[in-house]
C-alpha cells in the first residue's frame, strides 16, 4: 500500500511538473537546439550484420530501462524502451522505438497504447526522446506535455505503451507507417514480457488525438490483416480530430490564418515517406519553404505564413496539386477512406468550429471542420464503418469546438469510453444518426499546364 502511495504521488507529480514547467521553459529558451543531436543515441541504431528482413514484425532488437523524464527531469517512474522490427510506408523493413510504462496498480493485462500528436519532421521530437530526457524546443514540448494525458491512464491502473509512430525518419503524415509502428510496438511490448511486464494476452485499447488519432485509426484498420494477433486483443479505439483524406486537408487549410503554416510540412512528409522529388514542382518560394522546414514541427508552423496556398508555392503549370502524379499517389495511400474497416468498436470525436482558429473556407465538396480536419470527411468515415462493419461506432461532433479546444471534450470522453470497454460493457453506437459526409474516393491525376 505504501509503495502504491509513493507511485501515486510520483505520477501526480508528473502532471504538476509538466503543467508548471512547459510555459516557463517555452518562453525562456524558445528555439534552443536539442541537447541530443539526431542520431547521437546509439540505442536507436540497428547495426547488426543480420538484415532486418530476417526478423518478423514486432521482434525486439534492443532493450533498455531508464527513468521516465518530463522536460528533462527524471521521475521515480521507470520506462522500458524497445527497438523493434517494423514496416515503413513503402512496405520495407525498418526499426522502430517504443516506450513502456508500468502502472503502480497494473497487472500487465490492461494496456492502453497512447499515440502522441508530436507531428514533427525531426525524429528528436518523438515521445521516446522525451521519455529519455531530451528537450528539443519548441517541438519537443508536445511529447513532454502529453505526460498530463498519460498520467491519468497510469493512475487508473493501465500500463501504457508510447510508440514513436512516425518512425525514425520522421515520416510525418505517412499514415500507414503510423499504423504499422503502433501495432508492432504492441507486439514488441508483449514479446519482451520479462522486461516490460506486459502479458502476451493483455487486452489493449488504442487512444490518440490529431496526429495520434491518425496512428490510432490506421492501427485499428490495418490490424485484422497485418496483425491479427494484436487485433484479437483489442477492446477498441478512441480518438479525436483525425485527418481522414489528406487532399481535402490541403485544400481546407489553404489561405487560413493559423493552419496554413502546416502546408509545407504536410508536403515534405508525403515526399519523404514515398520518396519523390517535391522541389521539381515548386517555384523559388516553395523551394525556400521546403528547405526551411526539413526538421520543423507543428510548433514551428502554427500561425506562420497566414494565407499560404499550394498555388503560391508551385510552378504555374502545377497550380493544381492533382497535376503532381507522385503527390496524388501518396495522398491516396494515406486516405483512411480507402483503408480497411476496423473490426473493433470505436469512438470518434470531431470539432467543427474551425473559424475560431482562422479557417473559414467552405469549399464545395469539403465544407467546414475544426480548423485542420474536415468534419464531412470524418462523418463519411464513421458512416462507412457503420455500413461495412459489425462493430459499434460512436461519432460525436462538437460544433462549438475547434481543433485546439476539442480535446476538452474528446479526451475525457475517450478515457471514459475505453474504461467501459475494458469493463466489458457494450459499446454505444450512433450509426443511423450520423449526417452525410464527403466523398472519400481516390483522387485522380489531371494534366499539368
Amino acid at each position: 500500500m505504501r509503495k502504491f502511495r509513493v507511485w501515486h504521488a510520483a505520477i501526480t507529480g508528473i502532471v504538476a511538473v509538466a503543467v508548471a514547467a512547459v510555459p516557463s521553459v517555452a518562453s525562456g529558451v524558445q528555439g534552443q537546439p536539442s541537447s541530443m543531436t539526431a542520431g547521437s543515441d546509439a540505442f536507436y541504431a540497428y547495426n547488426s550484420s543480420k538484415p532486418l528482413s530476417s526478423y518478423s514484425p514486432g521482434d525486439v532488437l534492443k532493450v533498455r530501462t531508464l527513468p521516465y523524464h518530463v522536460l528533462g527531469i527524471a521521475t521515480p517512474l521507470q520506462a522500458t524502451q524497445l527497438l523493434y522490427r517494423t514496416t515503413d510506408a513503402q512496405g520495407h523493413p525498418s526499426a522502430g522505438v517504443t516506450s513502456v510504462l508500468r502502472s503502480p496498480g497494473g497487472d500487465g493485462r490492461k494496456v492502453v497504447s497512447y499515440q502522441s500528436f508530436y507531428d514533427s519532421l525531426d525524429p528528436e521530437d518523438g515521445p521516446s526522446r522525451a521519455v529519455a530526457g531530451n528537450v528539443r524546443l519548441p517541438g519537443g514540448l508536445i511529447a513532454n506535455g502529453e505526460s498530463t494525458l498519460v498520467a491519468p491512464l497510469l493512475l487508473s491502473g493501465y500500463d501504457v505503451v508510447l510508440p514513436d509512430t512516425e518512425g525514425q525518419a520522421a515520416h510525418l503524415t505517412a499514415s500507414r507507417e503510423y499504423g504499422y509502428n503502433t501495432l508492432d510496438s504492441l507486439r514488441a511490448a508483449s514479446s519482451a514480457a520479462s522486461r516490460t511486464g506486459i502479458s502476451p494476452d493483455a487486452r489493449v485499447g488504442l487512444m490518440g488525438y490529431s496526429g495520434g488519432a491518425v496512428a490510432t485509426n490506421w492501427a485499428a484498420s490495418l490490424a485484422p490483416k497485418y496483425a491479427p494477433d494484436v487485433n484479437k486483443r483489442l477492446v477498441g479505439y478512441a480518438e479525436g480530430g483525425v485527418l481522414v483524406k489528406p487532399s481535402h486537408i490541403l485544400r481546407y487549410i489553404e489561405g487560413s490564418q493559423v493552419w496554413s503554416g502546416l502546408i509545407p510540412e504536410l508536403l515534405i512528409g508525403q515526399a519523404r515517406s514515398y520518396d519523390f522529388d517535391l522541389k521539381k514542382y515548386l517555384n523559388d518560394y516553395g523551394k525556400q519553404l521546403v528547405d526551411e522546414h526539413q526538421h520543423s514541427s507543428i510548433a514551428d508552423a502554427l500561425g506562420h505564413y497566414p494565407g499560404l496556398t499550394w498555388k503560391k508555392m508551385a510552378k504555374p503549370e502545377y497550380a493544381n496539386p492533382n497535376s503532381v502524379p507522385e503527390l496524388v499517389e501518396a495522398v491516396n495511400k494515406s486516405n483512411l477512406g480507402l483503408a480497411p474497416t476496423p473490426t473493433v468498436p470505436g469512438y470518434i470525436g470531431q470539432g467543427n468550429a474551425g473559424f475560431l482558429e482562422g479557417t473559414t473556407s467552405n469549399i464545395a465538396g469539403i465544407g467546414s471542420g475544426d480548423g485542420i480536419t474536415v468534419a464531412g470527411d470524418t462523418r463519411a468515415l464513421a458512416r462507412k464503418y457503420c455500413a461495412e462493419g459489425d462493430a459499434a461506432v460512436w461519432y460525436q461532433q462538437y460544433d462549438a469546438l475547434s481543433h485546439l479546444t476539442a480535446p476538452t471534450a474528446t479526451v475525457p470522453t475517450a478515457l471514459a469510453w475505453l474504461r467501459a470497454r475494458f469493463a466489458g460493457k457494450e459499446a454505444p453506437s450512433s450509426c443511423g444518426s450520423i449526417a452525410e459526409g464527403n466523398s472519400l474516393a481516390a483522387d485522380e491525376t489531371v494534366p499539368a499546364g
